[in-house]
């Protein structure tokens, strides 16, 4: 069953409804993030690639994406400028490409450590691995 849920502070109200076990994963999943020193809430892709723009290589930060049907952005800085990737969410579960999890945050754990040996490509990156 789907139930409406409220709108955390901080998230844009254009988000989907989500089943109870959904809500429960990114209520938690939020929390983590809200918690933590690179998440910046409701910030524009120009204003997080500004921000990035004079950072290190491999400096990121996440934030609530633009897109409809995506809740979160990862906005890093890569040898050619600031580039941002989609986070989904879908079936409980935060995707970025091959890797998933139920918080934003593991996921990013996960990817830091996947793309030590196996680095990513993007088509946004114009090829640029991420590592």
């Amino acid at each position: 069953s789907v139930l409406p849920s409220p709108v955390p502070p901080g998230l844009p109200d254009r988000f989907r409804m989500f089943r109870s076990c959904e809500w429960e994963v990114l209520e938690r999943s939020l929390n983590i993030l809200q918690a933590s020193d690179f998440y910046w809430g409701p910030l524009s892709v120009g204003e997080a690639h500004a921000k990035l723009q004079q950072e290190p290589v491999g400096t990121y930060l996440v934030r609530d994406s633009s897109q409809g049907n995506c809740l979160f952005s990862l906005s890093v800085r890569m040898p050619t400028g600031p580039v941002s990737l989609r986070i989904s969410f879908q079936e409980g579960y935060f995707r970025l490409k091959n890797w998933f999890s139920d918080c934003v945050v593991r996921l990013l754990e996960l990817v830091v450590a996947g793309t030590r040996n196996n680095p990513l490509h993007f088509d946004e990156m114009g090829g640029t691995p991420l590592v």
